[in-house]
């Protein structure tokens, strides 16, 4: 019986023992798969924030504007967060937020956060020192890269802090585990089929073993290829801030387009030379969008729009997106040297007794939130107007909101 009992017991110990061993080999291989899959997720994400980070800082226009921050918050929001939302978009990260060395928010992708102090201490940061790490701000949590902002002298002026929630890094990590979990299960039921069978085949499992060494090689060929997409990215950063820092900021927005299309309407796609006007309605799209607003245009114009132009329609239809409307109407047309525009909503309108002194400064029918103070865009409005010679006017819309009309001169 001992005789017979024993190469019964060999036969089982060699059919198990390398059952045993496959599925050791594979959850081992998949662990580590995991592991520096999870640490090459996390790897390009900190080189992102920290490139957008270091290359942001290193603008002429943050710095700048940051210079002048103590002097009017107001102003250095208005010049940085349109570049922040660029950024935003381009670099695929969840906020940029430039603060001044008040630890005191310039720009945050939610707008009642500009302006607030910041919920993390930068004071290091403002030493001197950068940081990258995790935190939790009003966001949620984040994987973040701060760093000083220097004028020209060295002396630091501020702060940039770029990040990415963990919940996305999160996302892209589940998104792998998935697509890595079915070859894993793959290979775990081939070595247990191969396992199972007589000892002619072995050479059977030994392939199922190197089929799972190919999973490791795939896994790192996606991380080279993560590499290689962040060094793109990196070449493409630089490219903006070159074109950013000698001022072809028309140019820079076209390629940033090419990049990352931003939706746009028929009316902008036939404008090619007003890069200006474009990448305006752009942000007022996306902005209105963030209000439940829908943006209708109608640009018929020869010349090219300018900065104050821009500015005047700007601020009409956040005034709109702001009232509670829904659609907005934004019209610009050209004739005998002179801009005719028109903004009207579908919004609540204003109030006869509001209607004479809505360009004052200081009046808003709308709740101040930021605690800065309202009433200061429609009256910038009528300065922009009134400066090139031209009237705004308010009435109603056939939409039942608001009106508003205006004219000025064409400069070319």
């Amino acid at each position: 019986m001992t005789r017979v009992s024993t190469p019964r017991g060999v036969r089982l110990a060699l059919l198990f023992l390398p059952t045993v061993i496959v599925c050791t080999a594979v959850a081992v291989t998949a662990s580590i798969a995991f592991a520096v899959q999870e640490r090459s997720i996390r790897a390009v994400t900190a080189d992102r924030v920290s490139d957008v980070a270091s290359s942001l800082a290193e603008l002429a226009q943050v710095r700048d504007a940051l210079g002048r921050a103590h002097e009017d918050r107001h102003v250095a929001t208005r010049d940085l967060q349109p570049l922040a939302t660029v950024v935003e978009r381009a670099a695929g990260v969840d906020y940029v937020v430039i603060s001044d060395e008040e630890q005191i928010r310039i720009t945050h992708p939610t707008p009642a956060e500009r302006g607030e102090r910041l919920s993390t201490d930068n004071s290091t940061v403002l030493a001197g020192e950068p940081f990258l790490g995790t935190e939790t701000g009003t966001i949620g949590q984040t994987l973040r890269a701060k760093v000083p902002v220097r004028d020209a002298s060295g002396e630091v002026i501020g702060a940039l802090s770029v990040g990415i929630l963990e919940s996305r890094i999160d996302e892209d990590y589940a998104r792998a585990f998935g697509e890595l979990v079915p070859w894993v299960i793959g290979a775990l039921l081939a070595g247990t089929l191969a396992s199972s069978a007589i000892a002619a085949l072995w050479e059977r499992r030994f392939r199922r073993l190197d089929e799972a060494a190919r999973d490791a090689a795939e896994l790192r060929r996606t991380a080279a290829a993560l590499r290689e997409q962040s060094h793109e990215f990196h070449t493409r950063l630089h490219v903006i801030h070159g074109l950013v820092a000698h001022g072809d900021t028309g140019t820079a927005l076209s390629y940033i387009d090419g990049i990352a299309p931003v939706t746009t309407g028929q009316e902008e796609e036939s404008l090619p030379d007003q890069p200006l006007l474009r990448a305006t309605v752009d942000v007022l799209r996306a902005e209105l969008g963030a209000h439940g607003a829908r943006l209708e245009t109608e640009l018929r114009v020869e010349s090219e729009v300018d900065e104050e132009v821009t500015l005047v329609l700007a601020n009409l239809c956040r005034n709109a997106g702001e009232a509670g409307a829904t659609v907005v109407r934004c019209a610009l047309t050209e004739h005998d040297g002179r801009y005719f525009g028109e903004v009207a909503d579908n919004g609540t309108g204003v109030a006869a007794e509001e209607a004479e002194r809505v360009f004052t400064r200081g009046v808003s029918s709308k709740r101040d939130a930021s605690g800065f103070g309202r009433g200061m865009g429609l009256e910038l409005v009528r300065r922009t107007v009134a400066s090139r010679g031209g009237t705004v006017e308010l009435g109603r819309a056939d939409l039942g909101g608001a009106r508003f009309r205006f004219e000025m001169r064409v400069i070319r």
